[in-house]
């Protein structure tokens, strides 16, 4: 946790992750050491004809994950132990034998599956909303109670309650605007199910977080308050 990144490390997260360098410097510094502990103890497994995974790809993928704990209260992921890296988009199999491109998963028996393209598109653009790895990490964060329902364990903020009727009504509210084609400021995708929303609106607030605050104000404050941050803050 003591340990800290090397001036050449910084520069290329710099310019790999631009949200990094946007966090105040008091942040920034531990999210290293979270970085740091993340990257000892998390196995990246190279897939898909991927040679390896390099020490680049670790970084830019742990800096984007460990925001998430970065004042959350949540010390790590879990039961999440190995990170596959596959180099671009890879085929799945559903429950029906139907095949289908992903750019990641996220699964509840200690997995995260990640396209490193897809990966690394999500951190070099910070404000177009989509981020491959805040969105599957949301979903560990998610499982930590062994359901991916979109009501993760609160550990601060106003209660079940409260965080329930905010992200009912606007989840309810994006279906109805997917179903009637009208854009939002959140990705289609969060329409799904609850988990979806809950990981699209994840990775919204940290990307897009005035929008978000205009559109949807009462799911931002859930968000600042259960990740103790706000993006609006950093620029």
């Amino acid at each position: 946790m003591a340990r800290r990144l090397t001036a050449g490390d910084r520069q290329r997260l710099a310019r790999e992750v631009p949200l990094y360098a946007r966090l105040p410097a008091d942040h920034r510094e531990k999210l290293e050491g979270i970085m740091q502990v993340f990257l000892d103890e998390m196995s990246f497994e190279a897939c898909g004809g991927l040679e390896e995974v390099t020490e680049l790809m670790r970084q830019v993928i742990a800096a984007q994950a460990c925001m998430l704990l970065l004042e959350s209260g949540y010390e790590d992921f879990g039961r999440l132990r190995s990170i596959l890296v596959y180099p671009d988009a890879f085929t799945v199999r559903d429950d029906f034998g139907m095949e289908d491109m992903r750019l990641g998963e996220s699964w509840d028996t200690g997995s995260v599956v990640l396209s490193w393209s897809g990966a690394r598109a999500g951190g070099r653009n910070p404000e177009d909303g989509l981020n491959l790895v805040l969105h599957e990490f949301a979903h560990q964060i998610d499982q930590a109670n062994g359901d991916a329902d979109g009501l993760p364990i609160l550990k601060r903020g106003s209660g079940v309650r409260e965080w329930a009727e905010s992200f009912g009504a606007s989840y309810g509210e994006l279906r109805e605007r997917v179903e009637r084609g009208k854009r939002t400021v959140l990705d289609d995708y969060g329409a799904s199910n609850p988990a979806e929303f809950f990981a699209v609106a994840t990775e919204t607030f940290f990307e897009k977080p005035r929008q978000l605050r205009r559109e949807h104000p009462r799911v931002y404050r859930e968000l600042q308050e259960f990740y103790g941050l706000d993006p609006l803050q950093w620029d």
